[in-house]
C-alpha cells in the first residue's frame, strides 16, 4: 500500500514507542555492521503515525530498503509482490499476527519482525506460534528495530532469560501433548485462493490468464501453484484435474472473470 493509504482514525500507538521514533528521527543512522545489499522491508501498522514514522526513520538507514508501507488491510499478495525479505508488523491488535501468517503462507521465506510487543508470556507465545522471526518490545528504539531485522535475516533471536524460559516451557508442553499422526494433505489443506487457482487450471487457463483474472502478478500465481502441487503431493499441474472432484460443493468457487 502506498504512503497515501487511508488509516483508521482515532487510534494511538504505544506512547513510549512514539517517543523513541521522535527522538531517533533526529539521530544519526544506525551502522549496518558490515555493509552489503540492503534488506528489503515492508512496514505494516494500522496506526498511521507509527507507520509513517517508522517509514521515515528506517528509510534513512543505508542497510535497509523500504519496499512499501500500509495498514492491515494491505493484501498479502501486495506485500509479497513488493519483493520484501522482511515484514515489520505492528501487533497491537490480533490482525497483525493474522496478516503475518497469511503472508508467510504465501511466501514461507518471508521473515516477520513484530513491534510494540508486550513482555508478557501470552503475547510472546502468540508471536512464536505465528511464525514471527523476531520482536521489539513496546519500549524499544529504532536501533532495536534495525537490530531485530538483521537478527531475523541471520535466523537469530535475542531475548531476555524470561522470554527464553517462556518459549522453552511452551515447547516442553507441546512436546508432552503431541500425539503422532499423519500430516494433513490433499484438497482439504488448500486455502480459498488455492481453490480458485485449481478451478481456473481445470478450466484450462494459463498462469498469465489466471493472474489477469485474479488481478495478481504472474509470479504470485506461480507461488500458489507451487503450494498446490506440494499439498496435493503431485509433480505436474496436469495432474490437478483428478483432484477437483474431491474439493466438493462446499469449496470456494472462483469469480467468473473472463481474462482479457
Amino acid at each position: 500500500m502506498s504512503s497515501n493509504a487511508s488509516f483508521p482514525a482515532g487510534q494511538l500507538a504505544p506512547p513510549r514507542f512514539h517517543l523513541a521514533i521522535a527522538h531517533e528521527a533526529r539521530s544519526p543512522t544506525v551502522p549496518d555492521g558490515g555493509g552489503g545489499v540492503p534488506i528489503h522491508l515492508f512496514i505494516l501498522s494500522d496506526v498511521r503515525l507509527l507507520c509513517e514514522g517508522l517509514n521515515s526513520c528506517l528509510a534513512r538507514q543505508e542497510c535497509l530498503h523500504i519496499t512499501g508501507h500500509g495498514d492491515l488491510t494491505t493484501s498479502p499478495e501486495q506485500i509479497v509482490d513488493s519483493g520484501a525479505a522482511v515484514l515489520l508488523v505492528d501487533i497491537a491488535t490480533s490482525r497483525g499476527l493474522q496478516q503475518s501468517a497469511a503472508c508467510r503462507a504465501l511466501s514461507p521465506a518471508l521473515k516477520v519482525v513484530a513491534i510494540a510487543v508486550a513482555e508478557v508470556e501470552r503475547d510472546i507465545l502468540a508471536c512464536a506460534e505465528a511464525g514471527v522471526s523476531g520482536f521489539v518490545l513496546r519500549d524499544g528504539s529504532i536501533s532495536d528495530v534495525v537490530a531485530a531485522i538483521h537478527n531475523a535475516m541471520r535466523d537469530e533471536l535475542v531475548c531476555s532469560p524470561r522470554v527464553a524460559a517462556a518459549l522453552f516451557g511452551r515447547l516442553a508442553l507441546l512436546s508432552a501433548q503431541a500425539v503422532p499422526r499423519e500430516p494433513a494433505t490433499g484438497v482439504d489443506t488448500l486455502t480459498p485462493r488455492e481453490h480458485e487457482i485449481i478451478r481456473f487450471v481445470g478450466e484450462g487457463l494459463s498462469n498469465k490468464e489466471i493472474a489477469r483474472a485474479l488481478r495478481i502478478r504472474n509470479s504470485t500465481v506461480k507461488n500458489h501453484m507451487h503450494n498446490v502441487l506440494s499439498k496435493l503431493q503431485i509433480r505436474r499441474r496436469g495432474e490437478i484435474s483428478k483432484h477437483l472432484h474431491a474439493a466438493g460443493p462446499g469449496s470456494p468457487a472462483p469469480s467468473r472473470v473472463q481474462p482479457r
